[in-house]
């Protein structure tokens, strides 16, 4: 893996609810050179927010990065009880894993005002990925309306576009949770003037969208667990790093066991990441896309006009393909060469 000077480097905000794979795209983001980590902001989702907080520093501790600044945010969705996911990730949110607890302090700033200072102090360089509910991102953009031109661009992990949901038939996690936020941050983000504004400064028009469309391809497997401890030269039982990857995705996949019917694991979090860094590994289309607010059945799915029929401008860039042998070859030497400096 080749160094990159540090003024190549593309500042990183990752928003979180950290589950199980909130927290592998914490370990590639910290293992990728090419990202500077400069917050880990966290919101209510996969579990409750101050235990998302608790998971995130203490994964950051076992990364190597306790001096990130991990920020707490909107304990709750904006209008709409909160939903968690013990039964996927577990009563904690790492599945089997344990860490020790972090003695770092939480950030003094709320999670949205952080991501406004970043953005207001480096406007045009810093990436927002958001991989849970983006409770946070609205707030910000309702805090300041300038955001979707201050970042370098949004990548979220997000919606069900052509494929079935993970949550109701047609609704996928992270916007079921808080569709009234995903309806608000589409809407600022995408408007047509943000978008031509954007195009002069030579910005990405649009977000980028990686919904389950293509991160359900990304199936970690346990072949794949073997692969990364061959490139480690360790095991769970002799490396920290690989035994809590080992732990966390050992109950992910019993739980896709039950009823995915495959053991293994869709690493939906880490393939948005490494989306945000290098977005060759997707083929994107540009398409209007709305959130369901009030349906019965249909609350949180993400409307996408494949036939134009709207005659709305788009407003999201969504993912339709992913290069999946690319994007685990590169997962497994970024989290190998971790695991190998972290013993």
């Amino acid at each position: 893996m080749s160094r990159t000077s540090a003024s190549a480097r593309i500042p990183v905000i990752l928003d979180v609810d950290t589950g199980i794979d909130d927290s592998l795209a914490i370990l590639y983001a910290c293992a990728s050179p090419e990202a500077e980590l400069l917050a880990a902001t966290c919101v209510a989702g996969n579990i409750e927010a101050r235990q998302v907080a608790e998971n995130t520093r203490a994964v950051l501790e076992l990364a190597g990065r306790p001096e990130v600044e991990v920020a707490l945010g909107r304990t709750l969705p904006l209008v709409r009880p909160l939903m968690t996911a013990p039964e996927t990730h577990g009563p904690r949110g790492l599945g089997y894993a344990e860490l020790p607890a972090s003695d770092r302090p939480l950030s003094e700033r709320h999670a949205a005002d952080l991501i406004i200072a970043e953005a207001r102090r480096r406007p045009g360089e810093v990436m927002l990925v958001a991989v849970g509910p983006q409770t946070n991102l609205a707030v910000a953009v309702l805090r300041e309306p300038a955001l979707p031109l201050l970042l370098r661009r949004l990548v979220f992990m997000g919606g069900a576009y052509r494929v079935p949901g993970n949550t109701a038939p047609t609704s996928e996690w992270n916007i079921a949770v808080d569709p009234d936020a995903a309806k608000v941050v589409l809407t600022a983000f995408g408007a047509p003037e943000v978008q031509a504004e954007r195009e002069e400064r030579g910005l990405a028009p649009r977000p980028l969208a990686l919904g389950l469309d293509v991160t359900e391809r990304a199936k970690l497997t346990p072949t794949h667990l073997r692969r990364l401890e061959d490139r480690a030269g360790a095991t769970p039982e002799t490396n920290r790093v690989l035994r809590f990857i080992a732990d966390a995705l050992r109950f992910y996949m019993e739980f896709h066991s039950r009823f995915d019917r495959f053991y293994g694991a869709f690493i939906h979090d880490p393939l948005a990441m490494a989306a945000a860094l290098d977005p060759t590994l997707v083929r994107s289309e540009a398409l209007a896309v709305d959130v369901e607010l009030g349906g019965t059945l249909t609350l949180g799915e993400t409307v996408t006009d494949w036939r134009r029929r709207w005659g709305r401008p788009p407003n999201l860039d969504v993912a339709l393909e992913a290069d999946v042998d690319r994007f685990f070859e590169g997962f497994l030497v970024r989290l190998a060469t971790l695991a190998a400096a972290q013993g």
